[in-house]
């Protein structure tokens, strides 16, 4: 959200400093995760569609903003196929609620002026359900259900190092990486007053607060006061290339004990297995990283991550058998919602409250999804040069 906004804001002829706390930009979250550029059919638990249609937008647009932004096509690093939604017997919603839902999310989809502008072209988006024979050669015993819906996902490492080379390129753009802000005070003048660690301090006309964890406690400083409920999470995700070409679908046990696979070229995989992903949670201001596991206990973790997606997807074992590279790596969820993933009342099921929040020229943005960034990022960045 940072990196799109300042580039966005620099091609309109504004001076932007990008303050990073680690030591180059696009190191933590939106490097390592999935990539899922999100139409709504996830969130098959809000039976309000409200998700969907807060989703949908951003998620059409993406590939056209991110293009601009990188200047690169996106096609050979984008997954081929439609994602695959995997319905666990023990789901939060039985099979008919998921039918019934991705209808109506196909329906909104479809009526979306900017449908053919997704990564591919979705005017006429459709969930189509598995057949028994499909769905037993690639699902284990407690999946009862399968359908193929046309969204797509981006490997986000190769999209992470573009937008890098994008800010490198930006002469408008200063990067300040290594630099932790510690609180933003506001001035008689309207502007505002950046505090970090390592004694760096400095003036602006504008401030957006596009932090992803943290960003809780600088809005505090500015005066701006979090609004009730939100919960933090921690997870840890495998990222493997394969030696030879591995036949995987990319899929989601969704709504459920929630799992998934992506596979965006035949040798690079993202694989996450939630129930042994989730490192930590809570819903203070702020969540600390843990530490990412190592030695014995990495060894566990994939055992785990490899066993969990195996019952439900029992081919994803040759993925690990023909590993040559494994990384493990996480990020931080942030969601205004609080409860447990397996409870079907909980906030967690609906992502419809994101958005950008205005305090004078302050702008603390939750971003809500990876998918909406970009499309966020476009707005925010018109309405301020403006």
């Amino acid at each position: 959200m940072g990196t799109s906004t300042a580039l966005f804001l620099a091609r309109r002829g504004c001076d932007v400093t990008l303050v990073d706390r680690e030591g180059a930009a696009m190191r933590a979250t939106s490097r390592w995760n999935e990539g899922k550029i999100h139409l709504g059919y996830l969130y098959g638990a809000d039976s309000s569609l409200n998700t969907a249609r807060h989703v949908i937008p951003g998620g059409l647009m993406f590939g056209s903003l991110l293009e601009q932004l990188i200047g690169r096509d996106l096609d050979s690093h984008t997954t081929s196929q439609d994602d695959i939604y995997l319905v666990h017997r023990d789901s939060v919603v039985g099979t008919q609620v998921v039918r019934a839902q991705f209808r109506a999310v196909s329906e909104l989809v479809r009526q979306h002026p900017d449908a053919s502008r997704y990564l591919t072209d979705v005017s006429a988006a459709r969930a189509t359900e598995l057949s028994p024979a499909e769905l037993r050669a690639i699902a284990g015993d407690d999946i009862v259900a399968g359908l193929r819906v046309p969204e797509r996902s981006v490997n986000t490492r190769w999209v992470a190092d573009q937008l890098v080379a994008a800010i490198d390129a930006e002469d408008r753009v200063t990067l300040q990486t290594g630099t932790e802000v510690l609180g933003v005070d506001g001035l008689p003048d309207g502007r505002w007053r950046l505090r970090a660690d390592g004694g760096f301090a400095d003036e602006f006309d504008v401030v957006v607060n596009a932090l992803w964890n943290g960003r809780l406690p600088i809005d505090v400083t500015a005066g701006v006061t979090p609004e009730p409920p939100w919960s933090h999470r921690y997870r840890l995700c495998v990222f493997a290339r394969t030696r030879e070409v591995v036949d995987v679908d990319s899929a989601i046990v969704a709504v459920g004990p929630f799992g998934d696979v992506k596979n965006y070229n035949g040798r690079d995989f993202y694989l996450s297995w939630y129930p042994v992903g989730l490192m930590a949670e809570g819903s203070d201001l702020e969540l600390s990283a843990p530490e990412t596991p190592t030695g014995v206990e990495l060894e566990r973790f994939l055992d785990g991550v490899r066993s969990g997606l195996g019952a439900v997807m029992p081919g994803i074992g040759r993925v690990f058998d023909h590993a040559e590279e494994v990384t493990v790596n996480g990020g931080f969820v942030f969601a205004r919602g609080a409860g447990s993933i397996g409870d079907p009342a909980s906030g967690l099921h609906r992502r419809d409250r994101y958005g950008v929040q205005r305090f004078g020229s302050y702008f603390s943005v939750d971003t809500g999804k990876y998918s909406t960034a970009p499309w966020l990022a476009e707005r925010l960045a018109k309405e301020i040069a403006e």
